[in-house]
């Protein structure tokens, strides 16, 4: 009998360890030979870790006090207490639900304060999260870290102001210590994100986003944000948005995003 053809959804199965023995040795054959879709798969395998390392801090956040109180059971004094008459046990009832449905929806606004921030602060929210996962992304990648290098600057400068819709161009880093690795172009909510890397002497990279959609945020403040091991300064300045993503210092990220702030501003 000849073996089943090896599917997309065999190979999502395989870079998330999820198939049989036998069915993973068939996949790790037709990778051997196929060394298009091997890169492919391995490219998804470190996104994957990528986006892990990122966010499994998250999970090992303590539950809020009130929250771990109300999952606990009541003690048993509460439980062995004699019975009361009828009328007074309902009404304590009503009560005590009453409480804890207040209980229960204050901790539900609490919890969705930070998971549904106000429709006005979302964009500005997950702006600085999207640079990040991209830095976390792509900057890991030895061998394909960007889709055009710096030896052709000029014609990434031109294929990405040709599709994101306005001219960028990347800024000089070098008195800093970071030289241009080159970019690449990536999705955004509505419109197409350009990314700029660069690279120092130890190999340590740190990225440039930036978006064209217009954040509703005429602040140009520079703001602060971390997002697991990913340092990220962000501002906005009237359509467009910057973040400066790197596992560096916060003190050393702010210089070079103050000598980028400036080359923009002065450009």
């Amino acid at each position: 009998m000849s073996a089943l053809p090896i599917t997309e959804s065999d190979l999502q199965a395989w870079v998330d360890a999820a198939l049989p023995e036998a069915r993973r040795a068939e996949v790790e054959d037709y990778l051997a030979v196929q060394p298009v879709e091997a890169e492919r798969v391995r490219a998804y395998r470190e996104q994957k870790q990528a986006l892990r390392s990122l966010f499994d801090p998250v999970l090992d956040e303590p539950l809020p006090e009130k929250l771990s109180a109300l999952a606990s059971p009541p003690p048993a004094a509460a439980i062995e207490r004699p019975p009361k008459p009828f009328l007074a046990r309902w009404s304590l009832q009503r009560f005590a639900a009453g409480i804890v449905v207040a209980l229960v929806s204050g901790l539900g606004g609490w919890m969705a304060h930070d998971r549904y921030p106000p429709a006005e602060n979302l964009a500005r929210a997950s702006f600085p999260r999207q640079a990040a996962v991209a830095h976390a992304v792509f900057s890991p990648d030895m061998r394909r870290p960007v889709e055009v290098s710096a030896e052709q600057e000029e014609q990434l400068v031109a294929w990405l102001s040709k599709r994101i819709g306005t001219p960028v161009r990347p800024p000089t880093l070098g008195p800093l210590g970071f030289d241009l690795i080159g970019g690449r172009l990536l999705p955004g909510n509505s419109s197409p994100v350009a990314q700029f890397m660069y690279q120092d002497a130890t190999g340590q990279r740190l990225t440039l986003y930036i978006s064209t959609e217009n954040l509703t945020n005429q602040d140009t403040a520079f703001r602060f944000a971390q997002e697991g091991q990913v340092n990220v300064f962000y501002w906005v300045d009237g359509k467009f948005g910057y973040a400066l993503s790197a596992g560096i210092d916060k003190s050393k990220l702010a210089r070079v995003a103050m000598a980028v702030y400036d080359q923009i501003e002065h450009k």
